[in-house]
């Protein structure tokens, strides 16, 4: 927020003297300018309170939809690989080890602004011992993102992370997909990035697409009735202004080459 004692400068030249009214305009501003973000700030805080108290009563009503979930076979398996992003972190053997996942809940921490965690529950399986694995972020007051979770603890021989899975009969193979379990293993730290989308790496965008998107309605995604129209369409800009430059440079090369007819007239 902006002190009280912050105002607007106004640059001039050595010695020149200023317009009062325009000094005092200028300072009427800034004190506006404080006001809007006082409210602002109240605003959001506001805000804050009301998602906190909802979040109160939206808890028993997600656990009331785990309980159903567990009784449809593969719903979260059938959910990611139906999701347009998170279908394709998934590899052939992720999918086997998806068949065991039980529940996945996404809880905001009790002061909101300050992160939230990911929690995958499994069921007993040949893969590792856990019974849950989690993912923690948290948010600083500086802006950085910090990330602790848990590491599985893979049984004998069946690490997917490592590049090597074993076959039945013992004999080792190369596994040349990376693994969606990586993501567990990943401790990182973030600087802030708001308004710098292409610098969000996958690490943090996997977090943000289940918490923000996955998580509020993931019968669409097991139905397949999410619209893919909003990432084609993202799709399309791309291209439309991959298109265009392209153009410009065509354009650019096409009036760089000199005539024929005015190659001529000079000979």
């Amino acid at each position: 927020m902006t002190d009280k004692g912050k105002r607007a400068k106004v640059d001039e030249d050595e010695g020149a003297e200023l317009d009062p009214e325009l000094v005092m305009a200028i300072e009427k501003l800034q004190e506006v300018q404080d006001d809007l973000e006082r409210v602002n700030e109240e605003a959001s805080d506001k805000v804050l309170e009301v998602e906190q108290r909802y979040n109160e009563i939206r808890r028993p009503v997600y656990n009331k939809r785990n309980e159903i979930i567990h009784n449809i076979p593969d719903f979260w398996l059938t959910a990611f690989l139906s999701h347009p992003v998170l279908n394709e972190l998934l590899s052939d053997e992720d999918q086997k080890v998806f068949k065991y996942l039980e529940s996945l809940d996404v809880e905001d921490f009790k002061d909101v602004k300050s992160g939230y965690s990911i929690t995958f529950a499994f069921k007993p399986n040949p893969y590792f011992e856990d019974a849950k694995l989690t993912k923690i972020f948290k948010f600083s007051d500086e802006g950085t993102t910090s990330v602790t979770g848990s590491v599985p603890k893979w049984k004998d021989g069946m690490d997917l992370t490592n590049g090597v899975v074993a076959e039945k009969e013992n004999h080792k193979r190369a596994h040349a997909e990376d693994s969606f379990f990586k993501w567990f293993g990943d401790s990182a730290q973030k600087e802030s990035l708001e308004g710098i989308q292409d610098e969000v790496s996958t690490f943090f965008l996997v977090a943000e697409v289940i918490k923000d998107d996955l998580w509020p309605n993931p019968l669409k995604y097991f139905n397949n009735e999410a619209d893919e129209e909003e990432y084609e369409d993202d799709e399309e800009a791309e291209d439309d202004e991959d298109d265009a430059g392209k153009g410009a440079e065509e354009l650019d090369d096409e009036e760089e080459e000199p005539d024929e007819d005015e190659e001529d007239d000079e000979s």
